[in-house]
């Protein structure tokens, strides 16, 4: 099995890189090891995808996505932004387009190892649990499928760098430089009408607080943090609730909440921000702060039936299958983009990304996170090289850059585009 392109990880950057790479005819293999492409947008549910200046590059499968979830009904433009997406009807859309881009996909299927030669990844061995493909080996003790692959080149696009573990590549991250970890959620069974009429008259800073209505349907979106660097129209509900124990001091620490295209009645939540157990790459970790998390979802639940008009048959209707990780590995590439470049806005001969989105990294600690703007900046393709596998790219989170840096390129606009320059950058050097 010989492939020009295989992509492993089909969530926001790997996908772009599978669909662009099938689209320039290169033959294409998307590894993913959930049953559904997505990533963040749909495993995660983060929505919307945030705007990252007017004058990105890269962004021709953005405007695909956009374009075939407006066809499904799973799209809205809101506060300018086309990118409001239903995760559900995305996993649909993700399908279609690797269909209309001839991309081959592999659902349900992990890496296990990769043979190296002379700096390049020659073959890659992967598991499948499901009997459905040709085989030269099975592991009868583990009674699942090994199959081995070929291709010229291989994009990570795990996010945790997973490829680049294995071929035991060098990583620039160190032991401290994690991020709190995110666990969103939806309700559903609300009224919006009463909600947006009553937020609307609660909250007047319209740089918090949002609220569009469109051919019947309400858009709205709202916030509240414990830090103080503004005053919060929602600080003395939380208060409140705190006293009266409804919810936990830890559980105001970060609150944001936005409306789904195509889910009437229906509210997804930008938290509960878990500020303990952020260490990603640790299972003991993790699984403690997805037990945390659902804990705090709970509350938020019995919070909002109490303080939000409109919440009083609300209910949880999703939880998130993923973590919302914002910083895990990163690779050591051919180029080390920093936070200099970045205040620089300097410029590169093949820059991968342009965006002006902020330096935005999250604190466990009251009072310390960081968000900040700067000028328009660029990223270029090197830094999504690794220096020491030559067929070996990375696109996503897992990029070559220093821990500030990347708090300003890890979203998912960036993603889109890092995952489409890599799909370009091969295209032309195999044609």
């Amino acid at each position: 099995m010989f492939y020009d392109v295989v992509v492993v990880g089909g969530g926001t950057a790997g996908c772009a890189a599978a669909y662009m790479s099938g689209k320039l005819g290169l033959k294409t293999l998307l590894i993913e090891k959930n049953i559904h492409l997505g990533g963040t947008i749909t495993s995660g549910l983060v929505i919307p995808v945030m705007k990252s200046g007017n004058n990105q590059i890269n962004t021709e499968f953005r405007a695909e996505l956009i374009n075939e979830l407006k066809e499904l009904g799973g799209q809205t433009t809101y506060q300018d932004n086309p990118a409001w997406f239903n995760p559900e009807l995305a996993k649909i859309a993700l399908d279609n387009l690797m269909r209309k881009a001839n991309v081959e996909v592999f659902f349900d299927t992990h890496i296990i190892a990769v043979k190296i030669e002379n700096k390049n990844i020659k073959k890659i061995k992967l598991s499948k649990e499901i009997l459905s493909v040709s085989t030269d080996e099975i592991d009868m003790e583990k009674k699942k499928l090994l199959v081995s692959i070929e291709a010229r080149y291989v994009v990570d696009a795990t996010g945790n760098c997973e490829i680049g573990k294995i071929s035991n590549c060098k990583f620039l991250e160190k032991d401290d430089e994690f991020q709190p970890v995110t666990l969103r959620f939806m309700m559903g069974g609300i009224d919006l009408n009463v909600f947006s009429k009553w937020l609307e008259e609660y909250d007047t800073d319209r740089n918090v607080t949002t609220i569009e209505r469109k051919n019947g349907h309400v858009h709205l979106s709202t916030a509240y943090t414990w830090d103080k660097d503004r005053k919060w129209a929602l600080e003395p509900i939380f208060e409140d609730a705190v006293k009266k124990k409804i919810l936990k001091r830890y559980d105001t620490n970060y609150f944001q909440i936005f409306t789904v295209p195509g889910m009437s009645g229906t509210v997804a939540f930008n938290c509960p921000r878990i500020i303990d157990y952020n260490n990603s790459l640790e299972i003991t970790s993790i699984s403690k702060a997805l037990i945390l998390a659902r804990q705090n979802i709970y509350r938020y639940l019995k919070f909002c039936r109490v303080y939000f008009p409109g919440f009083e048959n609300a209910y949880i209707s999703n939880i998130a299958d993923m973590l919302g990780v914002r910083a895990s590995r990163r690779i050591r590439g051919k180029y080390i983009y920093t936070v200099e470049d970045l205040k620089s806005g300097k410029k590169f001969d093949n820059p991968a990304v342009i965006s002006d989105y902020p330096v935005d990294v999250h604190s466990n600690k009251k009072n310390g996170s960081t968000l900040k703007s700067y000028k328009e900046y660029q990223l270029p393709i090197e830094s999504l090289m690794s220096d020491d596998i030559d067929n070996l790219f990375v696109a996503g989170r897992c990029l070559s850059a220093d821990y500030m840096a990347q708090g300003a390129l890890r979203v998912q606009s960036s993603c889109f585009s890092m995952g489409e320059a890599v799909a370009k950058y091969i295209y032309s050097h195999i044609k």
